[in-house]
């Protein structure tokens, strides 16, 4: 079966996970986890990338980012990807490919699904049991998106600007958004569109996504169709 190319609207966000091979660790020692991250601001910054949210989890990696030019993502995760698997390799005495072949991502509805989505990311940590609060983690977006905290691959996004009129404010509106819980709904939408490569958000934004990127947005109906009487 031939591969579906990948969306590509400029600045629109995308919803990225790349996962470690047969769900293998990716990450051991801390280095490794803070080498990554050099490896993802380099790559970021020369294939004009965008970055608004990430989790590095123990055997994948979870990125809400914005593409400037069409190989903007391709570029970055296959930069990142030989630097670090080189990195991984050596340290630690193994062979062969670390990832579980091509990254996963989907173009989303800013509007409707920015906010979820990253909150989403930086819950990761919390859902797998690793921490019980967001900001325990250290190795995902939330200290700079909740907090406020210096991290040069954190580029805000639009909808995450208009929550507040300053910083004290956007992050304390962020923190809010944290204290309810995510939809049972919101969740499905977002791991079934990444997992399968579909567009996510509403009937009138898939349309325009197919418009600017060429591409379909949802699977084809399955089955032959229905007859139609005269």
């Amino acid at each position: 079966m031939a591969r579906l190319p990948r969306y590509f609207v400029k600045g629109q966000a995308q919803h990225i996970i790349q996962r470690g091979n047969n769900r293998e660790l990716i990450f051991v020692h801390d280095d490794d986890y803070q080498f990554y991250l050099e490896c993802l601001q380099i790559a970021m910054e020369k294939n004009k990338l965008l970055i608004h949210a990430y989790v590095l989890m123990t055997n994948h990696v979870h990125i809400l980012a914005s593409p400037e030019t069409e190989t903007s993502i391709s570029k970055t995760l296959q930069s990142v990807g030989r630097r670090y698997v080189q990195y991984f390799n050596f340290t630690y005495k193994r062979t062969g490919t670390l990832w579980e072949g091509r990254y996963k991502a989907t173009v989303i509805d800013s509007e409707q699904y920015l906010l979820t989505c990253m909150r989403y990311i930086e819950l990761n940590p919390v859902r797998a049991g690793m921490v019980e609060q967001p900001g325990e983690y250290p190795w995902s977006s939330y200290a700079a998106n909740a907090e406020g905290n210096d991290n040069k691959l954190i580029k805000s996004h639009e909808v995450y600007r208009r929550i507040g009129a300053n910083e004290v404010e956007r992050t304390l509106a962020y923190r809010q958004i944290f204290r309810s819980a995510i939809g049972k709904a919101d969740l499905d939408a977002l791991r079934e569109a990444t997992n399968k490569g579909w567009v996510l958000g509403s009937d009138r934004f898939r349309e325009e996504i197919e418009r600017l990127s060429g591409r379909r947005s949802v699977a084809k109906p399955r089955g032959r169709p229905k007859k139609v009487n005269d």
